[in-house]
């Protein structure tokens, strides 16, 4: 077995060729992070992206990633197409994903750059010459108001059962991630979340709290979730199935 804590660690952060089994090869970005504490490999909706402790020595991290061959290639098979929502263009883009479903609509021009829902459709208002910039700021603010709307109606309920309360809650766009709770409670969230159906939401925000009783993922974390949301497996399979999308998504129209 080769050793994960070696003196010759690799580059910070550059990409490199993997050949898959069928013979193929897949750029591949290795990310030395100081925080991390094992070799990790993820595919998200930039790409595939290996995480590497800085005492990881090349040798096992090269021997972790022929290891994981089938599991990427069978993963990279699994991602779904680009999604048709690929930017916000002014008046041109005509509906953006909203717990699910895709909501109309409509620019205006005004004074200030705002988003707001007008009965079933949503009105971005621009001034005449804002930037693409300023577009998508008042779109993720839309959709920040939104997900705090959505935790702020869901969060009461799992309070009374919570060995302590989330010391802050913070909803921002996650790269891999759909959550996390910090060493000092402090909650993060996936803001793309908000454009998914609202049960893998509601899901993931429990998923979190389970934390709360339990740091790691035993049986007795899942009791806790299952206790919370007997459907967990229903929306991970979603999450699993989809996640990639929403992610590219909310990239697509807000950064």
């Amino acid at each position: 077995m080769f050793s994960l804590f070696r003196a010759d660690p690799p580059p910070a952060d550059d990409t490199r060729p993997l050949a898959l089994p069928d013979g193929s090869e897949v750029p591949v970005r290795w990310v030395r992070d100081p925080r991390a504490r094992r070799l990790r490999l993820l595919v998200t909706e930039r790409g595939v992206r290996l995480t590497v402790p800085v005492r990881a020595s090349e040798r096992s991290a090269h021997a972790f990633l022929h290891e994981q061959r089938e599991w990427l290639a069978q993963t990279l098979a699994k991602r779904p197409p680009p999604t048709a929502v690929a930017s916000l263009e002014r008046d041109v883009t005509e509906a953006i994903p909203l717990r699910g479903e895709m909501l109309p609509l409509r620019w205006a021009t005004g004074r200030y750059a705002r988003a707001e829902r007008d009965g079933d459709a949503l009105v971005l208002q621009l001034p005449e010459r804002a930037s693409a910039t300023a577009a998508k700021r008042a779109l993720k603010e839309f959709y920040l108001a939104q997900a705090r709307s959505d935790v702020g109606r869901w969060l009461p309920k799992y309070l009374p059962s919570l060995p302590a309360p989330p010391a802050s809650l913070r909803l921002r766009p996650l790269a891999s991630l759909w959550g996390s709770l910090g060493p000092r409670n402090d909650l993060s969230l996936d803001l793309s979340l908000v454009l998914g159906r609202a049960s893998a939401f509601e899901y993931v925000l429990v998923h979190e709290l389970c934390h709360l009783h339990e740091r790691n993922h035993s049986r007795r974390f899942w009791r806790h979730v299952e206790s919370h949301w007997p459907q967990w497996r229903d929306e991970r399979t979603y999450l699993h199935g989809e996640g990639l999308q929403l992610k590219a998504q909310l990239r697509g129209l807000i950064l």
